[in-house]
């Protein structure tokens, strides 16, 4: 084993809290899954992406774009295969992106094998955004983008991304989703940002992001964190909705919360799955002794596709 393997090996061992010889043959098996296959130079570094484009994609027809963010101390083909977002866009014809987040243990010599992050901070999120949106550009560059249906979603780490994502290119995104999102970025930091449609599902039973807010269990990020419903308050008062919210139970075991009449029609829901864990709903499913069981019931990718074919961009 190489010496910064090695490194890798034993801090994570440390943070999580797991044996060493697992954390190896999770590494070399990172060595492995980690793959992806463009590249962009943005703010004077190379970033990485993992791209999926569906055989029915034809260069004469606009596609829509889903940029899907992977959780914390992963990879974007962790992401794929969680969401499993290549399977719907395989059957609706669109476009699906994977971007990579910076290293976890910085970026040399690590990159690009070790485990990435976004780095969710007022200070330190702006180099992260700015990659959306040169990665948005050069896709628009090399296939027929639809400017008005470019989505953006994440899970955990992932999913506080997209929060990001919606304020400081609320001009570029139509909807946005965020699954066991972790969000650390306080509301105001959003400014003066428009509207954005949002959809959010989320487990009572979350070890990491708590449904009812308080300490993170997340070893990586700890922070304090927001209840999920007064979060999403905060969103519909975003969004400029009007009303109270209307709950219903969708089924055995999920409930969805809609505000509605909300500007330039930014429609914000919750879907509370209970018992749920710290998982992407209908996705691949993680170990549950770590994570939390993962529900079969509904569809995370499923529900936010439809969401999202309902909520275009309206063109500037």
């Amino acid at each position: 084993m190489t010496r910064t393997k090695k490194i890798i090996v034993a801090v994570l061992a440390i943070v999580i809290g797991l044996p060493v010889a697992f954390v190896a043959t999770l590494l070399a098996w990172i060595s492995i899954v980690d793959k992806t296959n463009g590249t962009i130079i943005s703010s004077g570094e190379t970033r990485h992406y993992l791209l999926y484009v569906p055989k029915t994609y034809h260069p004469s027809k606009p596609a829509p774009l889903v940029i899907s963010l992977h959780p914390a101390a992963s990879w974007p083909a962790l992401q794929m295969e969680l969401s499993r977002w290549n399977e719907v866009a395989d059957e609706h014809g669109f476009i699906v992106v994977y971007p990579s987040g910076t290293g976890l243990f910085g970026t040399r010599p690590w990159r690009p094998r070790s485990p990435r992050i976004w780095r969710v901070a007022p200070r330190r999120v702006e180099r992260d955004i700015t990659f959306i949106s040169d990665l948005i550009d050069k896709l628009e560059t090399d296939y027929n983008i639809d400017p008005t249906r470019i989505y953006a979603d994440g899970a955990s780490n992932g999913g506080g991304m997209a929060f990001a994502v919606s304020c400081r290119l609320a001009h570029r995104v139509a909807a946005v989703g965020a699954v066991a999102a972790a969000q650390t970025l306080p509301f105001d930091w959003c400014g003066d940002a428009g509207p954005v449609p949002v959809v959010t599902f989320h487990g009572t039973g979350d070890p990491m992001v708590s449904y009812l807010g308080g300490p993170s269990g997340d070893p990586i990020n700890p922070r304090i964190l927001p209840a999920v419903r007064d979060w999403v308050a905060n969103w519909a008062r975003r969004n400029r909705c009007t009303g109270d919210p209307v709950e219903a139970r969708v089924t055995a075991s999920v409930r969805r919360l809609a505000y509605s009449g909300c500007a330039e029609n930014a429609d914000v829901m919750l879907y509370t799955v209970e018992g749920g864990g710290h998982t992407w709903p209908g996705g691949k499913p993680l170990p549950e002794w770590f994570v939390g069981p993962t529900t079969r019931e509904i569809s995370a990718s499923r529900v936010l596709w439809e969401f999202y074919r309902q909520h275009p961009r309206a063109p500037k």
